[in-house]
């Protein structure tokens, strides 16, 4: 069977590790910060001076707290008290001091001081953003209590005017939980019903459900008076007793007197009162302790259902976190080298999709080839090279001092091969264009492959020898490409030529006519029309079989032998070598270690639950 101090101790470990951790104060939605929020703590709220401090210390039987006039609490405390067996020494640990013990509570009370500092600095503002402390002890129950600024009415000199309104919202953001136990405290020689801290509390749990009500001061109400209307419940009824608490005098507080020697003053006090003296088994500061932990104990067991639940999801999304992070890598060569190419494999993946349409970027290339090409090639100046007097020049330089018979056959040739040499621009832009679009797609798939991202040394090896392999691939498709311009301009299409005598034929013979003038302007129009008409021919063939060089040479070859050269040189590496290249990121390393840590928590509190037979 479960006991009270396991189940606590389980859920204060819990929280312990959760802060540790860094999950607390997370994001909103977020099953780490959900999981604080699903663990009970203790609030401590109250008025400035209604002795808050004296009743955690007392609960504590440490003096550790800072003390003074006016706002002395300025950051909330998160404290979690932890018992330990044995005949332990008592020590504090700051989350903000990792590793390091402290035994002496004079310096934990001025760290809290200098931490708080820190962040407000010497001043009277507050800051919500929590202290976390915990303190080990075997004269301490399980519990975590939070102290929040004491409420107050008015600003003081050195305070800004809403610092009433800020500690009221900051006190609320942790009470209004519904799985938050508040603590009001409410000094006895005050009239209840101005009490700040039961005012608030009415406010989030009208009920009193989860509403403790403690009393202090009660040494120094007036003679003759006494709080057991309050006490007794007939004042202000709460769901759960209200407790009286006698802390340290001022005096005492001097002289140092210790925790052990306070706490049997208070229980004389409260035996030999005549008021209180019916009540003294359920007065005090021991008593208190008791009572939180007997209520947590059951709101735990309440909860148990839904904090496996929580625990549950939690281990679900850190295993799914840690498989998108990876795992640790193996010391071994050949585990090394299979790593890096099934990294590898996983990059070629993603990139095959973008050009196949599993992803997008692909049909940037299509648009190269449907769009681009097209344009290009209909800005090309064949109007300014077959101008009319481009023609004349041509085919008089062609024809030398023997001037052509019938048909101008070499200055036929000479535009025609100009003409074509304008089709190499078009040819190298369409290569250049496919390349940026291929370099842009591995540059996107190694950014969407996952399992690189730990890898920024094989990124940057594996980026580079994609780059080498696209520009071999560029080189190879510029020659094609060039190579297809070159041949139309090495072998005419003499179909095309023949067919022109019988249009000039049809057009009634105007060559025969004795009178024809065959160096005019209507002959050379002729000329530079029927070369156009060529052209016209060579370009169509020429859209249609370019984007087949440039997919040959460069996309299938990007899709069938990116990689090949980078395997093979991985191949030849040393196992030192193979190491460097899985050189993880360090702020990678650590996310692992924290989530390794998380898992680890969470799965051994499950386990540890899963081992409870709760007593019902």
């Amino acid at each position: 069977m479960a006991t009270m101090e396991s189940l606590i101790g389980l859920v204060n470990r819990i929280q312990r590790a959760c802060t540790v951790l860094g999950d607390y104060g997370g994001a909103d939605n977020n099953a780490f910060s959900s999981l604080w929020e699903a663990l009970p703590s203790v609030a401590v709220v109250g008025g400035q001076s209604s002795g808050k401090s004296s009743v955690l210390e007392s609960i504590v039987g440490r003096d550790f707290l800072p003390r003074g006039s006016g706002i002395v609490t300025r950051r909330p405390l998160v404290l979690q008290l932890h018992q330990v067996e044995g005949d332990a020494q008592d020590y504090a640990e700051f989350l903000h001091m990792p590793g390091r013990k402290l035994t002496d509570f004079a310096l934990v009370r001025k760290e809290i001081q200098d931490e708080t500092d820190r962040l407000t600095g010497k001043t009277k503002q507050i800051s919500p953003v929590p202290i976390h402390l915990s303190i080990y002890s075997p004269k301490v129950v399980n519990l975590t209590l939070v102290d929040l600024p004491g409420l107050t009415k008015v600003a003081v000199e050195g305070q800004q005017e809403s610092i009433v309104q800020d500690i009221e919202n900051m006190v609320r953001s942790y009470i209004e939980k519904p799985n938050c136990i508040i603590l009001a405290i409410s000094p006895a020689n005050q009239d209840i019903a101005t009490s700040d801290a039961i005012k608030i509390a009415r406010e989030v749990d009208p009920s009193g459900e989860r509403t403790f009500g403690v009393l202090t001061k009660l040494d120094l109400m007036d003679k003759g008076t006494n709080a057991l209307d309050v006490l007794e419940g007939r004042s202000y009824r709460l769901q759960h007793p209200w407790v009286g608490i006698v802390n340290r005098s001022q005096a005492d507080i001097n002289r140092n007197v210790d925790m052990i020697f306070s706490r049997r003053k208070e229980r004389e006090y409260f035996a030999t009162s005549p008021e209180y003296g019916h009540l003294a088994h359920k007065m005090g500061s021991e008593y208190l302790a008791k009572l939180l932990s007997q209520y947590l104990e059951s709101v735990i067991r309440a909860q148990i259902p839904s904090i496996i639940s929580l625990i549950n999801k939690t281990i679900e999304e850190l295993e799914a976190e840690m498989d998108r992070i990876g795992r640790p890598i193996s010391m071994d060569a050949g585990a090394q080298l299979y790593t890096i190419l099934d990294l590898c494999r996983a990059f070629e993946r993603i990139f095959k999709e973008h050009l196949d349409g599993g992803r997008a970027g692909g049909d940037r290339i299509y648009n190269v080839f449907d769009n681009q090409l097209p344009a290009a090639l209909r800005k090309l100046p064949f109007d300014r090279h077959l101008s009319l007097q481009n023609v004349k020049k041509v085919v008089s330089e062609a024809d030398g001092y023997q001037p052509h018979l019938i048909a101008p056959e070499q200055g036929y040739r000479r535009l025609i091969e100009g003409a074509l040499s304008y089709f190499r621009g078009p040819a190298e832009a369409s290569v250049d264009a496919v390349h940026y679009v291929l370099k842009e797609l591995v540059r996107k798939s190694i950014a969407e492959t996952e399992e690189l991202k730990r890898f920024p040394t094989l990124q940057a090896e594996l980026a580079a020898a994609t780059n080498e392999a696209l520009e071999r691939f560029r080189e190879e498709s510029k020659k094609a490409t060039l190579r297809l311009v070159d041949m139309e301009s090495s072998y005419l299409t003499v179909e095309f030529f023949r067919k022109l005598p019988q249009e000039v034929e049809r057009d009634g013979d105007r060559y025969a006519g004795p009178n024809v003038d065959r160096y005019g302007e209507g002959h050379f129009r002729r000329i530079g029309s029927n070369v156009l008409s060529y052209i016209g021919m060579v370009s169509d063939t020429l859209r249609n079989t370019i984007p087949k060089a440039v997919v040959y040479c460069q996309v299938r070859e990007a899709k069938l032998a990116l990689l090949n050269r980078f395997y093979v040189q991985m191949g030849k590496k040393e196992a030192e070598q193979l190491l460097n290249l899985l050189d993880e990121d360090p702020a990678l390393m650590e996310r692992r270690k924290q989530c390794a840590k998380r898992l680890e928590l969470y799965k051994a509190a499950r386990d540890e639950i899963d081992s409870v037979s709760w007593a019902r």
